[in-house]
């Protein structure tokens, strides 16, 4: 079927809470499914293509995350006005540079860029300036903002959804994928025209333009510090010996996958991990008779699993890493600055409160309103309060030093500012004198057999 889109009814003035109205499928790319670019000749031609299309220019990237240990794209989509849609195979053709060339500084439509950017990097492939459709429906109030559902949504079409999870370093690509990878670009640009009539409506076209700026510009991610730590299940270690013991299989894992290219959960589940953690076995044959291990391939590497539980053992207490990690920021985990810092904790209750009321004012999410670790930093370690004017921007100043946009720092520094001072101690209450004591009563006098007079019998 054709692609046309749905008319503008459908596209501005959207209700990003209201239900689409009854979408209809998208089976097949409105070209058809196009041959895979497998060789430099047929890359040319397509960069040439490119470069004689015209407007922004849809980019997509398939990944084989739950299989690979790399994070490499495995199929490349592009699409352009004028020139069609085009799938490359990156391991055939790993120099993308040519499309680079041919594309100049059009700007790039992705859906959830962050995602696909490092590894379109990898093959020559970066953009100057960019639209991100989730991001615009993150900014926009969508509540959901899969790619599926805003194309649902905003256009009325429903997309295949069946092989976002299929292991993309298959050779050869089966031609379901391709329909679906293919459909993936679409209605990308479309979409993008959409919400950039939606955000212009809303006036938050300049916050989306200086949050795509950002990301364009943004350098190479660092890797998280002490990814041992996201082990699932690892709730339930309750020393800092067994936290040792996961870190040390955590890291022998993670050293077979690279060496592999396999997904760490397909060299040794986390299950598997925190199992042998709690349940300590003695020996390599106390190990595989744990059920995770007592499989033939897992029975065959058990004795990797057990050295690296007797590294951990063996190690004095000053290595083994702390009970909780600092947050990624280098501040304890807000969950205990009750504990560390009661103070500190009820001044970052009334900037999450101010950013809260912000955010919903304005009807977005609140952690992209301003980067939460940025609202942790300033509450544990708010500036000297100064004259009352120069306290806005001074939170502006480190608002800014720590990567906000103009527009976050315009919206929330002085309601930060107005909400970091902490109030004053009250004075303790003065001492009250005692009350005096009642002075005694005279023993009434006793009657016969020793009884009260009055009328206090029982």
């Amino acid at each position: 079927m054709t692609s046309t889109v749905p008319d503008s009814s459908h596209q501005q003035g959207h209700d990003p809470d209201g239900g689409a109205e009854q979408a209809r499928p998208l089976l097949e790319p409105s070209e058809g499914i196009p041959s895979v670019v497998v060789d430099e000749p047929s890359l040319r031609a397509a960069a040439a293509r490119l470069a004689a299309g015209t407007g922004p220019v849809a980019f997509d990237a398939e990944r084989a995350s739950g299989y690979r240990y790399s994070q490499r794209a495995y199929l490349v989509q592009i699409r352009r006005r004028g020139s069609g849609t085009h799938l490359v195979d990156p391991i055939a053709v790993p120099d993308l540079s040519c499309v680079q060339d041919a594309v100049g500084t059009a700007e790039w439509v992705l859906h959830a860029a962050n995602q696909d950017l490092p590894c379109l990097a990898e093959i020559g492939l970066r953009p100057t300036t960019l639209f991100d459709t989730e991001l615009a429906g993150r900014l926009l109030g969508y509540e959901r903002v899969g790619l599926g559902i805003m194309v649902e949504k905003v256009l009325g079409f429903s997309l295949e959804k069946g092989h976002s999870a299929a292991d993309w370093s298959t050779r050869p690509l089966p031609e379901p994928w391709l329909r679906y990878a293919a459909l993936d670009v679409e209605l990308l640009i479309e979409l993008r025209d959409a919400l950039h009539g939606e955000l212009a409506a809303q006036d938050k076209l300049r916050f989306a333009r200086e949050e795509f700026a950002a990301i364009a510009a943004a350098p190479p991610r660092e890797p998280r510090p002490e990814l041992w730590r996201r082990t699932s299940g690892i709730h339930r270690v309750r020393n800092r010996r067994q936290l040792a013991a996961v870190r040390s299989m955590w890291t022998t894992r993670d050293r077979i996958a690279r060496e592999r290219d396999i997904a760490p959960g397909r060299v040794l589940p986390d299950s598997a991990i925190i199992d042998a953690v709690l349940r300590n076995p003695a020996d390599v044959e106390a190990l595989t008779q744990l059920s995770i291990f007592s499989g033939p391939r897992l029975r065959r590497t058990a004795r990797t699993w057990f050295t690296a539980l007797r590294e951990a053992a063996g190690l004095p207490e000053s290595a083994l890493p702390q009970a909780v990690a600092a947050g990624g920021d280098g501040l304890p985990p807000p969950s205990r600055w009750a504990d560390r810092d009661p103070v500190a904790a009820a001044r970052l209750a009334r900037v999450r409160a101010c950013l809260g009321a912000i955010a919903t004012e304005r009807t977005m999410p609140v952690e992209n309103l301003l980067e939460p670790a940025l609202a942790r930093r300033l509450a544990w370690s708010p500036p000297a309060a100064p004259a009352a004017p120069a306290e806005a921007e001074i939170v502006a100043e480190l608002l800014r030093a720590g990567g906000a946009r103009p527009w976050q720092v315009e919206l929330t520094a002085g309601p930060i500012a107005s909400c970091l001072p902490d109030p004053p101690e009250l004075p303790d209450p003065p001492e009250r004198a005692e009350p005096p004591e009642p002075p005694e009563l005279p023993e009434p006098p006793a009657g016969p057999a020793g009884l009260p007079i009055g009328n206090n019998l029982p």
